[in-house]
């Protein structure tokens, strides 16, 4: 693919998705608000572009993974943003976790200039993100997907087109809701071996291979008890998720009480100071 592709949002997970196709010798555009966390990927060759205009300006395909809904809206349909600027057949394609009646705006508006555009969150968090094993939830123009999966396929391992604007948004959404219930599952079985007198690690060795085995209990509960709460994924993000997600339901006149303990919860780890640590810190309301 000899295309020339941009990349908005450096953060945690973007930095290194960003990486992977820089190391598979794309050329690579970058922009983010803060041009010091850029730095690694401009000495590796990257370009800097000095705001998603340029970006658009200068390449074929891009993609973005940012903060909140605000974020993609002032990134894609802001005046010196991407959809007023993008090349006629470029391919914009959002990675965030947003809403899905959003994704539905962003693609009519690049449809009307001639462009293509997928909504594709991602699940995995900074390991997937650093090993190229992201789940990657895609939904939007058909045609676009089939030419953005190599590039999908250096960022991920599970990639799947879900069905049009929206759809990945949605997935994504269904994604959080499982997780959602799932740490509070987490954090209760650790809370309870610690109560018990059990010795918790022990404890993860038999249940993490059994049938109450997930991603989180893997992944997540091995750094509760070791007391590291550095962010893989931002509690407030996951707030922002779930708030989504629960907006959504109400939207299909669905109950959700897993969901809405989950998030009354992560509000009350948010407002003690945690917004910023990794989303295993739920498991201070309970240690």
């Amino acid at each position: 693919m000899n295309k020339t592709i941009g990349f908005i949002g450096l953060g945690v997970m973007g930095k290194s998705m960003a990486g992977h196709l820089l190391d598979a010798g794309h050329t690579l555009h970058v922009y983010t608000r803060t041009r010091e966390k850029a730095a690694d990927l401009l000495a590796r060759g990257a370009v800097w572009e000095d705001s998603p205009a340029a970006i658009a300006q200068a390449c074929d395909i891009v993609f973005t993974i940012v903060g909140f809904p605000q974020d993609v809206d002032k990134v894609y349909l802001g005046d010196n943003g991407l959809v007023a600027n993008a090349k006629p057949d470029a391919i914009l394609v959002d990675m965030t976790t947003s809403k899905p009646d959003l994704a539905v705006r962003i693609a009519a508006a690049v449809a009307a200039r001639g462009g293509r555009a997928l909504d594709a969150p991602v699940s995995g968090g900074d390991k997937g993100a650093r090993e190229g094993t992201l789940s990657i939830m895609v939904g939007g123009d058909r045609v676009a997907f089939d030419a953005v999966l190599p590039l999908f396929e250096i960022m991920g391992k599970n990639i799947v087109y879900q069905g049009l604007a929206g759809s990945g948004q949605h997935c994504k959404l269904c994604n959080q809701i499982a997780i959602a219930s799932n740490m509070l599952g987490v954090c209760e079985a650790i809370a309870y071996a610690r109560q018990a007198g059990l010795d918790p690690e022990t404890v993860l060795k038999s249940i993490s291979a059994g049938a109450a085995g997930s991603w989180s209990l893997s992944n997540l509960a091995p750094r509760m008890l070791a007391g590291n709460f550095e962010p893989g994924f931002y509690v407030k993000h996951f707030i922002k998720d779930m708030a989504i997600a629960a907006e959504s339901a109400d939207g299909l006149r669905l109950d959700t009480p897993g969901l809405d303990l989950a998030l009354a919860l992560y509000r009350k780890l948010a407002a003690a100071g945690c917004e910023d640590d990794g989303t295993q810190a739920l498991y201070k309301l309970y240690a």
